[in-house]
């Protein structure tokens, strides 16, 4: 349960042991997907095994980092104090170019601009208590 005093601060990723490997990657700015060598499965959100065929011989590989917005939804009201400064932002649903699906936000300044299908990169963006996590703009521009 969130203590109400705590309700203005955003939620921070806590890496465990499937997930430790893959937030150091974000830290150093690659996105690390695992690949199983047993059946070629390529995977996002770190497991112990393969989610495929249960090989546990699993290997970090570093995305290209490009993606397609599959979906996307646009927050015009933030779901709690945390987020109300960023509204309006979009939430996206990419599908990266070595086949898994994303939830991630949208860093641009016009979260109306994305569209289904659009091409989109990977920024690894900082954020506060030394963290960075995993956004995408559109392909092709500097923020």
């Amino acid at each position: 349960m969130i203590n109400p005093k705590d309700a203005h601060l955003k939620p921070r990723p806590t890496p465990d042991a499937d997930s430790q490997t893959y937030w150091r990657g974000i830290q150093e700015g690659k996105l690390l997907l695992q690949h199983c060598p047993a059946c070629g499965h390529v995977q996002l959100y770190q497991q112990a095994i393969c989610r495929e065929c249960g090989s546990t011989r699993l290997e970090h590989r570093a995305a290209s980092g490009r993606a397609k917005v599959y979906s996307f939804s646009v927050v015009h009201r933030a779901p709690g104090p945390a987020f109300k400064q960023d509204t309006p932002y979009a939430v996206l649903l990419v599908e990266l170019e070595e086949g898994p699906r994303m939830i991630s936000a949208f860093v641009g300044p016009d979260p109306s601009a994305v569209t289904f299908d659009m091409a989109v990169e990977l920024v690894c963006e900082p954020v506060d208590g030394g963290v960075s996590l995993p956004r995408f703009r559109a392909a092709g521009l500097q923020t």
